[in-house]
């Protein structure tokens, strides 16, 4: 079974995580596929691969060399994410893209086109997997399965290629910032791993956001309109308050790159009471302080306005930016980008706009740098991979696993 005939079967099965759902995984369904993957790795010849009670599965390819070689892991998570169905998914495979635009749904009229997302014509007389429109594809993260279970495969179909121990983890419920909750690092037993969860073809990871979430809740006054004069609190209106004071530059749609944000998330509200949900990012941990401590100046302003603690704040940190556990022990970013220089790939090193669960097993004692998986446009209707940068993060793969033989004693 080569890579993208795995990547089709892998998103047949609905993984969508959910955040209201208490207990790991979130969605049973998610079960499924960790039993067949399980079942894929022992027939590999991975005879320790397993699936426990919360849904992680974890196999071990045992070292064929006599050096002693760190053990490497990969990674990448199972659940899709619930901001679109992932129910029923029907793949398009169109090859030989000759860059014009690929229709999607010819009854909705849903198009994807390189007008909306030129980067689609980088793939130009290659193979492009897309959605039907109606679902997303799934490629965050069932590409990075795909990729790791075919390297295996070919390390084990390979002897003659020198390698070290390597373990094989995939995880449950990242997209709800969940996956590393319940990751036993001890028992991976990796020295380094790497996740294998990011977007287009040559992505190289070690930097991500610091992030928290912040739920505030308003308690207004509804009186009669009739009656309402300097005696109603509109709480909608307080919210609507409260995001006027925030540094309007400093939203998702105005910043990129090392650029922080506050993004409203949810908001809900009558007059009588509201609430409203954020979440915070920044890469540089002093200004993400910053920001936590301006919300709750602004939360402070408001309520000593209207005399009263009508506001409440609470704030939860979330993960934070991996760089400072990965800095140290650099060399595995160099090998990384050593190896996809080996497979004719040129390594885009950027900070990442978000979080995986690398950010999370670093801070666990497990540095973790995140890398390629070829997908684009994810969480959405739009999503698409290309075939041929699916086979280039298997070899980098491989690569990675042959370096560390090679500079192990």
């Amino acid at each position: 079974m080569n890579t993208v005939e795995r990547f089709l079967r892998y998103v047949s099965y609905d993984t969508q995580s959910n955040s209201n759902q208490k207990g790991c995984p979130s969605t049973k369904r998610q079960l499924e596929l960790g039993k067949l993957l399980v079942r894929e790795l022992q027939d590999m010849g991975l005879s320790d691969a397993s699936i426990d009670e919360n849904g992680y599965v974890m196999a071990t390819l045992q070292s064929n060399s006599k050096k002693e070689i760190p053990v490497i892991g990969f990674i990448a998570h199972m659940d899709t994410a619930p901001d679109m169905s992932g129910k029923g998914v029907k793949p398009q495979v169109v090859e030989n893209y000759s860059g014009g635009d690929i229709t999607l749904d010819v009854e909705k009229g849903i198009v994807l086109s390189p007008r909306d997302f030129p980067e689609m014509l980088n793939y130009k007389g290659q193979t492009i997997i897309t959605t039907d429109g109606n679902t997303l594809l799934g490629a965050d993260d069932k590409a990075g399965i795909a990729e790791i279970m075919s390297a295996i495969e070919h390390l084990l179909q390979n002897p003659d290629i020198e390698h070290g121990t390597i373990k094989v983890g995939f995880t449950p419920d990242e997209e709800i910032g969940r996956g590393a909750d319940l990751f036993d690092v001890e028992r991976f037993g990796a020295q380094y791993a790497y996740t294998i969860d990011g977007g287009e073809i040559g992505e190289l990871e070690y930097e991500n956001f610091n992030a928290c979430v912040a739920d505030i809740k308003i308690q207004g006054r509804n009186v009669h309109p009739g009656t309402a004069k300097e005696k109603m609190i509109n709480s909608m209106k307080v919210a609507m308050e409260i995001d006027s004071m925030l540094p309007q530059n400093e939203a998702p749609e105005h910043t990129e790159m090392y650029e922080g944000f506050y993004h409203l998330i949810g908001i809900n509200g009558s007059v009588e009471s509201s609430s409203m949900a954020y979440i915070i990012r920044d890469h540089d941990m002093e200004k993400f302080k910053e920001k936590k401590e301006m919300l709750k100046s602004i939360v402070n302003f408001i309520n000593k306005k209207y005399g009263s603690e009508m506001i409440s704040l609470n704030i939860k940190d979330q993960y934070y930016n991996m760089k400072e556990k990965v800095e140290p022990v650099l060399h595995i970013v160099e090998i990384a980008k050593e190896a996809m220089e080996q497979a004719g790939v040129e390594a885009d090193v950027k900070p990442i706009r978000g979080g995986t669960d690398g950010a999370r097993l670093s801070y666990m004692g497990l540095p973790c740098p995140n890398i390629f998986t070829g997908g684009h446009n994810f969480h959405g209707r739009y999503e698409y991979i290309c075939a041929q940068s699916m086979e280039k993060a298997v070899q980098v793969i491989i690569n990675i696993s042959k370096l560390y033989a090679q500079k192990g004693k």
